[in-house]
């Protein structure tokens, strides 16, 4: 699947043609006639593996499907064909956007086929001649990161169910925590008790006394969270399934991980219910802090939340959000703007997430500019996940959000700098190996299709110089 692909018109076209009713059409596709419906309204975007049967059983040409231009899939095809294997080919725009536009089935499996090619490579390069099985297939937590990441984050059957529910349970109106505990236990008979002292999960739920304990050490917004994730659990299974078993993985480890991450998207939906808390993002002009205080929620509740913001008719800013820990590991990633993420390699030194680590709980701004002359607004803080007394653990990460600068009069953050001055911008790029920036100071490895010129008399800040 290449993106969030709405063809409802062309599905219907197919099936008038074949003079077949929804249901029989349906069954042809071995899908649920409620997720066709949604398909032919654009509710729903199409799997590729809906496309692939829609070929093969019915003779359609994917080509002849309309489809928007996808600047995320543009920009994995471009650090994919990065790759010295693929020299001395080099694409333009022009021929990318036609192979998006025209060939979607093609560009995805050129980039399954250069996933699978990396993940061997790297196999051999670490294994050092142990026998491994070579079939080169994602990881589970790979698979669910592209199906989050090709539906842009968002998942209007969950979303829109949660927020009916934040609707009758007066969230964020009346107390969060009281009208989850209360629905909890009215609804599904469920008493909320305090886990020992020593126990180490943050949340236990038990079946036979319809008990769910919970750590007494959890922040509020967290404790509400494990609340809500505890409702999915119990409301939105049959959904949920359906979502999971729609998508298609390759194994039932990646279907399990999607479906414990569409309840984590039910129960962040539930507490930050979709237009409440896009209208407050609006008045707020999308100040983190004082979008957590109005809705009891968490920093980075309020900033993975904004990022899911992409209801059709009822958008808002197109943000890219991350999380990362000290090592610089990209933990959670998402981004609705251009600026796209490394799939290989770290994330680039100059980016100011990086910076978090050493101004705790403070934000940090950045304007930056991207080698393709894209600018953007920037913003990153630190945060500890500490719990517990003295001695207990406190993992630490940076959580990172920020928006194209045609935006950033929408946030904040912007104020005070100068958006139109050039030289205000910090030269940030995607990663270091695909950077076509020769005069990086702070470049770890050189850049893929680049020559080396080594000069053994003359040394700069970089042990070479880089040529095209």
């Amino acid at each position: 699947m290449t993106g969030k692909l709405f063809i409802g018109r062309r599905f219907r076209e197919v099936r008038e043609s074949k003079k077949l009713t929804q249901k029989a059409f349906a069954e042809r596709l071995g899908i649920s006639l409620s997720y066709l419906n949604q398909i032919e309204n654009n509710q729903r975007p199409v799997s590729a593996s809906v496309l692939v049967l829609l070929a093969e059983r019915f003779q359609i040409d994917l080509s002849s499907l309309s489809v928007n231009d996808n600047d995320r899939v543009m920009s994995m095809l471009t650090e994919a064909l990065a790759d010295p294997i693929f020299a001395p080919y080099a694409p333009n725009m022009q021929e990318l956007k036609l192979v998006v536009q025209n060939a979607p089935g093609f560009a995805q499996a050129l980039l399954n086929a250069h996933q699978a090619y990396r993940r061997n490579s790297e196999q051999l390069a670490s294994l050092d001649g142990q026998i491994v099985n070579w079939a080169g297939e994602p990881t589970a937590y790979e698979e669910v990161r592209d199906f989050f990441h090709l539906v842009d984050n968002y998942v209007h059957e969950l979303d829109t169910a949660a927020e009916a529910l934040a609707e009758r349970l007066g969230i964020p109106d009346n107390n969060t925590t009281t009208a989850l505990v209360n629905h909890l236990e009215a609804r599904h008979g469920v008493q909320i008790r305090q886990s020992g002292p020593h126990e180490n999960s943050l949340r236990q739920f038990d079946r036979a006394s319809r008990t769910l304990w919970l750590s007494p050490y959890l922040p509020t917004p967290t404790r509400n969270f494990q609340i809500a994730l505890q409702i999915a659990a119990l409301e939105e299974e049959e959904r949920i399934g359906q979502i999971a078993d729609q998508a298609a993985f390759r194994s039932a480890d990646a279907r399990n991980v999607c479906a414990a991450g569409l309840r984590n998207y039910f129960a962040g939906a539930l507490i930050l219910p979709y237009q409440r808390f896009l209208q407050s993002a609006r008045d707020l002009r999308h100040d983190l802090e004082l979008i957590a205080t109005r809705f009891g929620a968490s920093l980075e509740q309020v900033a993975h939340r904004l990022s899911t913001l992409q209801r059709p008719g009822s958008k808002g800013v197109p943000v890219f959000f991350a999380r990362l820990d000290r090592a610089g590991n990209i933990t959670k990633r998402h981004s609705a703007a251009k600026l796209q993420f490394a799939r290989y390699g770290a994330a680039c030194p100059l980016w100011n997430a990086h910076q978090a680590f050493e101004a705790p709980s403070q934000i940090i701004r950045q304007l930056a500019e991207t080698p393709d002359g894209v600018r953007f607004l920037c913003i990153a803080t630190e945060l500890s996940k500490g719990r517990g007394g003295f001695g207990s653990p406190r993992p630490r990460y940076a959580i990172a959000l920020g928006c194209e600068v045609s935006y950033a009069k929408d946030f904040v953050y912007a104020d005070g700098l100068d958006l139109t001055n050039k030289g205000t911008y910090e030269p940030i790029g995607i990663s270091c190996r695909i950077c076509e920036r020769t005069s990086c100071p702070q470049r770890a490895i050189p850049p893929l299709k680049s020559r080396l010129n080594i000069d053994r008399d003359c040394r700069h800040i970089l042990p070479y110089r880089i040529s095209s």
